[in-house]
């Protein structure tokens, strides 16, 4: 795809960041080059490499360096403290990790504990193409030119109910199929300026982010940490066509649009990925902004894209479903028995079709749980699916809650609160929140003849998680509820949460 669209559009520009522009034919060229240093330091084909930074021309230019090398990328997201880091590069097995800036723009690099499979460490000032000079160019492009759509070319974390992160297998053919549906449903095209909030290591901020870009040749700009009046700042000044992020980033815009005088004439699509969009926020968007279109939409990241609302959609199907299904996806709707209820009622949402992934790095046995013999992925969303055939989230099965975007696993917070040392037990459920949609209410018991200060461990949570991790309120008890299985009961957690 790089080769074709940098054959008939050099020079379309891509990345825009600061003073920095990058082609398509810069891009392609300077992948080689990276692809050349990262066969000389040992990447083989199908080998994974960690890539750790915020968003930046730099991540652009080393994904696809990965890519061209024949090898897997294994995105840890910016927000990682080392220990979190640790935990994927050891599970992926990967040799290699391309170390960028953090969020303060401190470099990442040395927070990471020892890793066994770890050979090599490439740090920002460390130049891949001098490296591979001595790699002949033939060399580089054949090993490109050999991948095949079925090779794996992601391997995704995503949040799990155990307590580790689990790594999601996606191949090229999926990750191109997906995102050229979604951007031909967005109406992404050369003309459009795109800032990418979402990070890259998340799947949308990589896949309907920085690849849809180069495959639509419109132009990224790479936001490595968000704030409202930069935002701001970059539609005005910039002439942002395209926004996407969760509800409360236009809540903020719309807040800001208030407060001074912006022209943001520029935007024509805002896309968003919650189960509700309230319809009064999309009527002001309309309105205020004179947005053209409003996407809701649905995918996870073991199923890529599943469903989209497309344009003449009314305010009530936007605001209220995330559409239908996009091309080549199935979707059927199912009680605890497994059996399809009629339409309009609630059950588990299946998926089926080729943006299911393969499946779990190296854990065979999760990845046959999570997807039936028959293809069907079992999403752990709770949905209903109209007379139309529009999809409407309206629960989660599993425990995880959603921070700012971003999927929380409970039991991955517990199990960091618990190597702080000082807790005999931690319980962690997610509350309402009107900043973030939710947040994190951790119940702890210390340890016997341990006295627990909320405000340290909170401290501690804050060096060494991610932040929309770190549990906004700890409360300390003497003892967590149990139920009859003797499992802690995180509904009667919810309970005691609500009443206060």
């Amino acid at each position: 795809m790089l080769r074709d669209q940098a054959e008939h559009h050099p020079g379309a520009v891509v990345v825009a960041e600061g003073g920095t522009r990058v082609t398509l034919s810069g891009l392609r060229d300077a992948a080689a080059e990276i692809a050349r240093g990262l066969v000389a330091l040992g990447v083989a084909p199908g080998d994974r490499v960690a890539m750790w930074g915020v968003n930046s021309a730099h991540w652009v230019l080393h994904a696809f360096g990965i890519w061209d090398a024949g090898a897997v990328i294994v995105p840890l997201s910016s927000r990682f403290k080392g220990i979190e880091a640790a935990q994927l590069i050891e599970k992926t097995g990967a040799q290699v990790l391309i170390a960028g800036a953090g969020p303060s723009g401190s470099p990442l690099a040395g927070l990471l504990p020892p890793v066994p499979c770890l050979r090599h460490t490439v740090l920002p000032e460390t130049s891949l193409a001098a490296l591979g000079a001595e790699v002949p160019a033939r060399e580089a492009e054949d090993r490109a030119l050999a991948v095949r759509p079925e090779d794996l070319c992601e391997i995704m974390s995503t949040s799990g109910t155990t307590g580790v992160p689990k790594g999601v297998m996606l191949d090229h053919a999926q990750v191109l199929r997906g995102y050229w549906d979604w951007s031909e449903i967005v109406a992404l095209d050369e003309r459009d300026r795109y800032p990418v909030i979402a990070p890259f290591s998340h799947g949308f901020g990589l896949n309907a982010g920085l690849i849809a870009c180069v495959l639509r040749q419109a132009t990224m700009l790479p936001i490595p940490v968000f704030t409202p009046d930069a935002l701001m700042e970059l539609i005005s000044s910039e002439r942002i066509t395209v926004l996407a992020g969760p509800p409360t980033l236009f809540h903020r815009l719309l807040d800001e649009l208030e407060r001074g005088s912006w022209d943001v004439s520029s935007l024509r699509v805002a896309i968003c990925g919650a189960a509700a969009v309230p319809a009064t926020l999309i009527t002001r968007l309309v309105e205020r902004v004179g947005l053209e279109r409003m996407i809701n939409a649905y995918g996870l990241m073991e199923g890529t894209v599943v469903s989209m609302t497309r344009a003449g959609d009314p305010i009530g199907v936007i605001a209220n479903t995330t559409g239908r299904t996009v091309p080549g996806i199935e979707v059927k709707v199912v009680d605890d028995d497994g059996k399809e209820v009629a339409a309009g009622e609630r059950g588990e949402i299946l998926q089926r079709g080729y943006g299911v992934m393969r499946g779990y790095w190296d854990e065979p046995g999760r990845t046959a749980e999570a997807v039936d013999a028959d293809g069907w992925l079992h999403t752990g969303d709770v949905g209903v699916l109209d007379e139309s055939g529009n999809l409407a989230i309206v629960d989660r099965k599993k425990e995880l809650f959603i921070v700012n975007g971003f999927n929380v696993s409970p039991a991955e917070v517990e199990s960091l609160l618990l190597r702080e040392g000082s807790l005999a037990q931690a319980a962690v459920i997610g509350v309402p929140d009107p900043g973030t949609g939710e947040t994190g209410l951790a119940y702890v018991v210390p340890r016997p003849g341990v006295r627990v200060d909320p405000a340290s461990l909170t401290a501690w949570a804050k060096d060494n998680m991610s932040n929309y991790k770190v549990p906004t309120r700890i409360v300390v008890v003497d003892s967590l509820p149990a139920n009859v299985n003797g499992k802690i009961d995180k509904r009667a957690l919810r309970e005691r949460a609500i009443s206060g």
